[in-house]
Parts: structure tokens; C-alpha cells; sequence
């Protein structure tokens, strides 16, 4: 039953919970809520489902994670129903999909599209937040979740001149939704992380010249992408109810593959280059599963890069051209491995031209070119694939204030602080689906998404079965928390990396380990002990409760 009051009623619209984000995250959450039978709203800002995949449209757009496993896995019927065409699906495929999940659950009808979330604020008096949105609404709701999504707010790139250029400017993150055709065009691509590896080969191959300006060289491995037979597919969702509990509570990253049983240097030479060589040749981020150590030990990852590297140079056939395109300045697997189709290979290309920006930055850009090094490169078109300002970006857009007045970046302007990755202290019923301090976009995204969505529902339905108002971490147990999670990575290779897991992307950011890269099982057992103790950590009250104590 709708908690929408009748249009004569004077008083703001009331839910149980307001889910910010339509995203994969946002509609299994109205999913969960509706099964419980409660009142949900969700407001999101594009005009569709589908949240990433509705906004990263740009060339050669795919998941990197392989499609029968970057799926739901709550419903068995959908599991079984969907035909995935490809190991990696476009783009367009996953928002089918996702539009399909909208369809088949009828989720539309509690989701306000076109709509941004600007402002929540936590009353303490009533114990329920009010939310503000773009369309001048006010709501009021006792919980409110955060599906904003890790990778969703595009960062635009401070470039002196970039407002002067002539030409059409595209961001990957924020793509037309019309299709570009880059046709006898000349096309400079800024930024040669994952979305800028995955559409220079497509753009390369329309445009009448393609410049890449690269500031940093990225590890990447080919996907190796083809179709799936009906076979394929079946014989994957046989295997469906021992591929999910893997993913689950085995692999690190939620994803099935076979797991290493030694170390890199466990193995001579000979040997381990045939490993390499054989993941090399399977494709896919499994390429890092190879051995145990390669995320621990330097001189094991030297061998995963070397390998890499060697692969570059035998591809890319002028010598200067391949010495710019291998990495050099952070272990592999540091920042997030990227795949691809015939990036490397795009380079032998005689309309490609490769500008190295790392040792001279872009000066500055013109009405009809980018100027690196007092040379101009005319361009008609500029693409930026400059990447999010991740995990916390789209939650900072938000004014959200809690106890005292306090706003949530306030709080996090030395960087984020949560406890699980799920709440932060001092903003009461207030949830975060993969935030930071979860294991999030170090996973198989799906994995954790379903893992935060079940663990939030189930809490809030223990919430209302005893009658409780509010649900707050603990000070103490956010502070452990986040120790815990830099502890953590400081045993990893990870933070030699200047890379989006630590801010290192955004100019000013603090630079914080933000992702938990303690594993997805283990991540999963604590959250299932916090639950199984009471919720250990966290702060219950009834609102009586905080009446009275305030009056005392």
C-alpha cells in the first residue's frame, strides 16, 4: 500500500525509505523493500535505468567482468531466462538488461527519473530526514540509502583553454545518448585509463586521425571477447548455485575462477612464463589469479609486469611508441587492471598518433587543438576519458547534513570514514550501498551490491520488528573500522599506485585507501557476525529513549 498521501493533504510525502540512484544497486533495493512491505521511493537523475550503463555510452563500452557473471543472482528465473550474446557484453546489452530486471519486477512505478536528490537532512526531533529534490519537492523518510554509485560522477579535467575549444567535447562518463560518428574527423582522445583503452581502438578505426594524449601508461590485458553458444550458456547456469557460493564466500575479488595454490617465484621461469602466457592468451582480469603473492610482493608482481611488458613490445612495432605504453610507475594490479580489443595493436596504426603528456603536460588548448610542448595538434573533436572522481563523488553532490548540523563532507574532508562501508557516526538511518570501506570496486560489483542490499534489508526489517527509531555507527567502531581497512591495504601493493582507490585522480582529494581489499568472503562473514551479535558496532535507540535522555 502507497504511503502517498492524498493531494489535498498539506503535509509532505511520506516512505520508509528513500533510495537515492536507479542503478543495479537502487533497483534491487526497491526490490528487497517491496518484499517486506515497505513504502519506497527512489529518485534518479537520468532519465532511465541502469545507472553506470545509462551513462557510459562511449565507444567500445563493455564490462570487465564476464556478463554470466556480472548478473543478478536473486531470482533463479532470471538467471535462467536472460541470454547473454557475448563473454563480455556491450554496453547497450547491460542496460537491456537492466531495463529488462525494471520490466519483469515492475519497479518503475516507485522510481521518479529526471530527478536529482539535492539536499537530506536528519531531524531529531521526529527521528526522519528530509529530502530535497531538484523539482523543488520536499519528502520526508525514516530510513534513506545511498545507491549512488562508485563510478558515476565524471570528473572534468581542469585544462587551461578547454572552454575556448571550437570543436564538439565529449566525456566517456557522460556520453551522448545518440550515436557519434567520428567519420573523416580528426580526434583527440585526453586520458588512457579504462574507457579511454576500450574506445581508441573504435574511434581509431573511424576517425581520419586519432591523437592519444597519455599522461600515465595502464596495465592491460586483451578480453578475448566472442559470442556465447547455447551450450556456453547452459552449461554456466547449470553450474550457477556453486558459481554464486564461490563468488560469494571463495574468491577475493567475486569472481569464479581457479584460485593459485603458490606463489610466482614457486615456479622456474619456463613454467611460469607458460602461465602467463596461457591467461594471456584466456583473457579477462583472471590474468592476476595466476599466483597468490602478485597483489603482496613486489618482486612477484615484477614477473606479472615484466610479462606484460614484453607483450607491448612484441605488439607495438615502433620501439619508441611501445616504451611510452608500458607502465612503469606502479605495480600491476595497483590500480585496476584494465582489458581490452587490439588497444596495443591500435598504436601500428598509421592514423594513430601517441602524445606522451607526463613529461610535458598539455600547455593548453586552442580553439582547434591541444598544445603539448609548443606543438599544436589540430583536432575537430575532443574526448575526454578522464575518469570519475570515484566512491565518494557522487555522494559529496548531495547536501546531507546529520546530528549537530553536521554534513557528510564535513566529516569527510580528510577522507571518507565509515563502519563497514555501510554508515558513517553521526548520521542516524543513514546507509551506503558499496561505499567506501567495503570491498566495492576491487569486486565483481553485482557480488557486493547484492551482499550490501540483503544486509541493509535485513537490518531495517530488525529495526521495525522491534520498534526501533534510529541506527548510528558507533564512533569507536567507525574508528577501528577504518584502521583497520588502511591497515589492510598497507600490506598490499596497492597504495604505490596513484590511482582512483586513493583519490590520487582528483586534484585536493585526501588520499585515503578507500576500497576494503580484505576479500569478499571474509568482508561478508564480518558483516554476518555484526548482524548475528545485535549489530555489534552500531547504536539502537527508540525515539522515547532520545526524548528522554535530551530532557534529563
Amino acid at each position: 500500500m502507497s504511503a502517498m498521501p492524498s493531494a489535498a493533504a498539506k503535509s509532505p510525502e511520506t516512505y520508509d525509505v528513500v533510495v537515492v540512484g536507479a542503478g543495479f544497486a537502487g533497483m534491487y533495493m526497491l526490490h528487497r523493500l517491496r518484499g517486506q512491505g515497505m513504502t519506497a521511493r527512489v529518485y534518479e537523475q537520468g532519465s532511465g535505468v541502469g545507472g553506470t550503463w545509462y551513462w557510459n555510452r562511449y565507444p567500445g563500452a563493455r564490462c570487465d567482468v564476464e556478463s554470466m557473471q556480472y548478473s543478478y543472482s536473486f531470482s533463479e528465473e532470471l538467471q535462467q531466462e536472460w541470454d547473454w550474446s557475448e563473454r563480455y557484453a556491450p554496453q547497450a546489452e547491460i542496460l537491456k538488461y537492466a531495463n529488462h530486471v525494471a520490466d519483469r519486477f515492475d519497479l518503475r512505478r516507485d522510481i521518479q527519473f529526471d530527478t536529482r536528490v539535492d539536499s537530506a537532512e536528519f531531524d531529531e526531533t521526529t527521528s526522519l530526514w528530509s529530502v530535497t529534490t531538484s523539482d523543488g519537492k520536499t519528502v520526508t523518510a525514516k530510513f534513506v540509502v545511498l545507491a549512488t554509485g562508485c563510478l558515476s560522477n565524471a570528473r572534468m579535467p581542469d585544462i587551461k583553454g578547454l572552454d575556448q575549444f571550437k570543436g564538439k567535447v565529449y566525456h566517456t562518463g557522460h556520453w551522448p545518448h545518440e550515436t557519434i560518428d567520428f567519420t573523416g574527423q580528426r580526434v583527440g582522445v585526453i586520458g588512457t585509463g579504462s574507457s579511454g583503452i576500450q574506445s581508441v581502438p573504435v574511434i581509431a578505426e573511424q576517425a581520419s586521425h586519432l591523437t592519444v594524449f597519455q599522461r600515465t601508461a595502464n596495465f592491460s590485458i586483451p578480453a578475448r571477447n566472442a559470442s556465447l553458444t547455447e551450450q556456453e550458456r547452459q552449461k554456466f547456469r547449470a553450474n550457477y548455485p556453486e558459481i554464486r557460493r564461490f563468488a560469494r564466500e571463495v574468491a577475493k575479488n567475486g569472481i569464479y575462477t581457479e584460485m593459485p595454490d603458490r606463489g610466482a617465484l614457486d615456479d622456474g621461469d619456463n613454467e611460469r612464463r607458460a602461465k602467463y602466457e596461457a591467461r594471456w592468451n584466456r583473457g579477462g582480469l583472471t590474468f592476476m589469479s595466476v599466483y597468490n603473492n602478485l597483489a603482496l610482493d613486489k618482486v612477484a608482481n615484477d614477473t606479472a609486469a615484466n610479462f606484460v611488458r614484453d607483450k607491448i613490445a612484441e605488439i607495438v612495432k615502433d620501439p619508441d611508441t611501445a616504451k611510452l605504453l608500458q607502465p612503469n610507475n606502479h605495480p600491476i594490479g595497483s590500480k585496476r587492471i584494465c582489458i581490452d580489443t587490439d588497444y596495443f595493436a591500435t598504436f601500428n596504426r598509421p592514423n594513430v598518433t601517441l602524445v606522451d603528456i607526463r613529461s610535458n603536460p598539455i600547455e593548453e588548448i586552442t580553439e582547434n587543438a591541444v598544445r603539448v610542448a609548443g606543438k599544436n595538434y589540430e583536432v575537430d573533436a575532443l574526448v575526454l576519458a578522464t575518469g570519475f572522481d570515484a566512491m565518494t563523488g557522487s555522494v559529496a553532490k548531495i547536501d546531507i547534513k546529520g546530528r549537530d548540523g553536521q554534513t557528510l563532507n564535513q566529516k569527510w574532508a580528510a577522507g571518507p570514514r565509515t563502519y563497514l562501508g555501510l554508515m558513517s557516526a553521526g548520521f542516524p538511518n543513514l546507509f551506503v550501498i558499496t561505499g567506501p570501506g567495503s570491498p566495492s570496486v576491487l569486486s565483481n560489483m553485482i557480488v557486493s551490491i547484492e551482499q550490501h542490499v540483503d544486509w541493509i534489508a535485513d537490518c531495517l526489517a530488525y529495526i521495525r520488528d522491534r520498534g526501533l527509531d534510529t541506527m548510528e555507527a558507533a564512533t569507536e567502531a567507525e574508528d577501528q573500522w577504518v584502521d583497520h581497512v588502511n591497515e589492510v591495504a598497507s600490506t598490499t601493493l596497492y597504495p604505490q599506485a596513484n590511482s582512483w582507490y586513493m583519490g590520487a585522480n582528483v586534484p585536493g582529494k585526501p588520499r585515503i585507501f578507500m576500497p576494503y581489499i580484505g576479500g569478499v568472503g571474509p568482508y561478508r562473514q564480518i558483516c554476518n557476525d555484526v548482524a548475528a551479535k545485535g549489530y555489534e558496532g552500531f547504536v539502537m535507540e527508540r525515539a522515547e529513549m532520545t526524548r528522554k535522555l535530551a530532557a534529563s
